[in-house]
């Protein structure tokens, strides 16, 4: 079960939004660009769909970008996949259409795979924006608690991007 690289940055986009929430100037698809090295016209696209979606606000011109429209607590993960995941469907026998399995009917190889696929999404559901947060300092905005790297040395997010927190270890 691999996520496409358009839920990946759908992801990224509202994590993003999310690590910056209350900040005074809204997030450009510029910044995000950058600290992802993602392609600005890709993220367009995706804060356009987020924007229909109603996740997040957009504002055009020069002080605008993109807000959430609501508390990332309110923002279900697997909601936000299944909106953006295209296909479900693990092997060709998911689908009635395309199968040509001769197998199909006595294998139980689908509903293995069907019960793995509801499991996936089961702890999809069962997640937030919020949980995908770092905690901070309720004052100053620094980072709470730090996950130390298991080989001790510490490895630090490859890009420092404003208005989130640093400094990011890695596992």
């Amino acid at each position: 079960m691999r996520l496409t690289q358009w839920t990946d940055y759908t992801l990224r986009v509202l994590m993003y939004c999310a690590a910056t929430e209350g900040r005074e100037q809204p997030v450009t698809i510029v910044e995000v660009a950058e600290g992802y090295g993602i392609s600005r016209s890709h993220l367009m696209k995706i804060v356009q769909q987020l924007g229909a979606q109603g996740l997040l606000e957009t504002t055009r011109g020069r002080g605008g970008g993109m807000r959430l429209m609501r508390p990332a607590s309110e923002i279900n993960v697997g909601a936000v996949v299944r909106a953006t995941e295209t296909d479900f469907h693990l092997v060709e026998c998911f689908d009635p259409e395309t199968n040509r399995c001769r197998l199909s009917s006595h294998c139980r190889l689908k509903g293995v795979l069907g019960r793995a696929m509801q499991a996936y999404l089961d702890v999809l559901d069962g997640v937030t924006l919020a949980d995908l947060m770092v905690p901070t300092a309720p004052a100053t905005g620094v980072v709470a608690a730090v996950a130390a790297p298991r080989n001790g040395s510490a490895r630090h997010a490859s890009v420092p991007v404003a208005g989130l927190p640093l400094p990011l270890y890695l596992e």
